[in-house]
């Protein structure tokens, strides 16, 4: 029996810190579902003492999640720790993760602690994680920097106070793999009732190596990896999911474990943080880019054709790839509707919402004779704010472009009960677009991206527009989707405009390890 490798996933917590990718509570849930889909052993939902909207995001992953644990980070103090702790009272399963900075320059720099009161600071905060669950991690901030006895030290330490999965990340990406695994090695080797805990990893990708070192620690006793959905994370990122997983399934001669994870939900989930987010995944990016599984050199075809595996190491339908199936089209049941959504993993909270999202569905398939799973996705990613929360509505569009002739764009939007017309002239129909909007509802904010994407293949296929804007700090996503790029892109500025003007979006989170 070959060990299992229990797979930690903090798209939810350490992705969102990436600039730009902060998510709503609705947005959390869709991916905590598909996760959970995925058969991930641990969802980390967030850091409940950043902010009340993430402890009740926190919150409500522990209330929906029933397959996989649900974890909440936590600094080593107790403030913290009881808010983690409450956020994730509903959980059927529920982790605090606490953490505390070990490298001698965080020590003196950020917490100004000798190396005495960090331990003492550890062991407390095991205790009071004790009062609500005995399912505690503990993380050694920085423990790619730090001094490996001291490591030993505050590791003997917490497991004796009743740690039960001891973390060791590289916090900066600066380990190389041969020094990473080597690391692992010592401290299991030295660490007093080492083979009582599990022992995890959490690297970053600073230096391009977050998978590789992960791997070279799983080679060395490392049960648990945490990483994240398309590699999602601040700076560089973290180490991919999807990178960790097959490696470690693909290569079963070398890897003395495998993990639980149903592979096939993989594309699937890559797809939908990647749009609610906006941060799109490159064609070449391993297992889950556009060009992953495609040929293009006349060899490598011919190859591939007399026989897979003379270019293929995997199958790509059993990463997901085969999930772009046809599902329904103009003639569908709003009955239909509703349970592939929920097939989907797409919640839908009231039967108004339900019949708001089915006519969107009937408008799409007018436009589009196909649709498939990706359109739902997309659809349901475009459902907007609650009534209460949606200032700005979009009512109609009108553009023209012509060669010679300045772009132009003819907008009606209802802002706060009234409709008001609105026209502009732009570099190009999409700019003329947001200048327009802007002269209705002036926001002030900054376009710091503007993506299209195309979410299935064809002419007819919908473009996911996303922008990113940013005012006073906050930063928000916009997403809108039509089969008119231009439309798709008003839809995508007016929905980020209603974000910053509800304020439903929090200041990006901390609590980086």
């Amino acid at each position: 029996m070959k060990d299992q490798l229990v797979i930690f996933d903090t798209t939810l917590r350490d992705g969102e810190q990436s600039p730009g990718a902060s998510m709503t509570r609705d947005e959390k849930l869709r991916i905590a579902r598909q996760l959970e889909r995925m058969r991930v052993n641990v969802i980390e939902a967030g850091f409940p003492a950043a902010s009340n909207g993430d402890f009740e995001s926190v919150r409500s992953v522990a209330e929906a999640i029933k397959d996989s644990t649900v974890c909440g980070l936590a600094r080593a103090s107790e403030n913290d720790i009881r808010r983690a702790g409450e956020a994730l009272r509903p959980a059927k399963s529920g982790r605090i993760h606490t953490f505390i900075a070990t490298s001698p320059i965080h020590m003196e720099k950020k917490l100004r602690m000798s190396p005495d009161q960090v331990v003492e600071q550890a062991v407390k905060a095991i205790k009071w994680a004790s009062e609500y669950t005995d399912d505690i991690e503990f993380s050694a901030e920085d423990a790619g920097r730090s001094e490996i006895d001291f490591l030993c030290r505050i590791f003997d330490a917490v497991i004796k106070a009743g740690a039960k999965t001891l973390n060791v990340p590289d916090t900066v990406g600066y380990n190389l793999p041969q020094q990473f695994g080597s690391t692992i090695r010592s401290l299991r080797e030295r660490v007093a009732n080492s083979d009582k805990v599990i022992w995890s990893v959490h690297c970053h990708n600073d230096l391009g190596l977050a998978v590789a070192n992960s791997l070279s620690a799983v080679m060395e006793g490392a049960r648990q990896v945490e990483c994240t959905i398309n590699g999602l994370g601040e700076r560089a990122g973290n180490a991919s999911l999807e990178e960790v997983v097959m490696a470690v399934r693909t290569r079963q001669d070398l890897f003395q474990c495998d993990t639980r994870i149903d592979a096939t939900q993989i594309v699937p989930a890559s797809r939908l943080v990647a749009g609610i987010t906006g941060f799109a995944v490159q064609p070449n990016k391993a297992i889950v880019g556009a060009n992953a599984f495609a040929h293009e050199s006349g060899i490598h075809q011919d190859g591939v054709l007399k026989h897979r595996e003379t270019y293929e190491i995997m199958r790509a339908e059993d990463v997901g790839w085969n999930a772009n199936k046809l599902v329904m089209g103009k003639h569908s049941g709003r009955n239909a509707f509703k349970s592939r959504l929920t097939e989907l993993g797409i919640g839908v909270e009231s039967e108004a919402a339900l019949n708001e999202a089915f006519k969107r569905f009937k408008e799409l398939a007018d436009k589009k004779h196909e649709i498939f799973d990706e359109d739902l996705q997309a659809l349901m990613s475009e459902e907007g704010l609650p009534p209460a929360q949606e200032h700005y509505k979009l009512v109609s569009t009108r553009f023209h472009s012509e060669t010679g002739e300045h772009p132009h764009a003819s907008i009606t939007l209802n802002t706060g009960g009234q409709e008001i017309k609105a026209e502009a002239d732009g570099s190009g129909p999409v700019d003329a677009a947001f200048k327009a909007i802007e002269s209705v509802a002036p926001s002030g904010a900054t376009l710091l991206l503007y993506s299209v994407n195309n979410i299935t293949t064809g002419t007819d296929s919908q473009g996911e527009v996303t922008v990113r804007l940013s005012k006073a700090g906050r930063i928000v996503n916009g997403q809108g989707a039509d089969t008119d790029i231009i439309v798709a892109s008003a839809k995508a500025y007016v929905n980020g405009l209603n974000k910053l003007h509800s304020k439903l979006e929090k200041l990006n989170p901390q609590g980086d390890i």
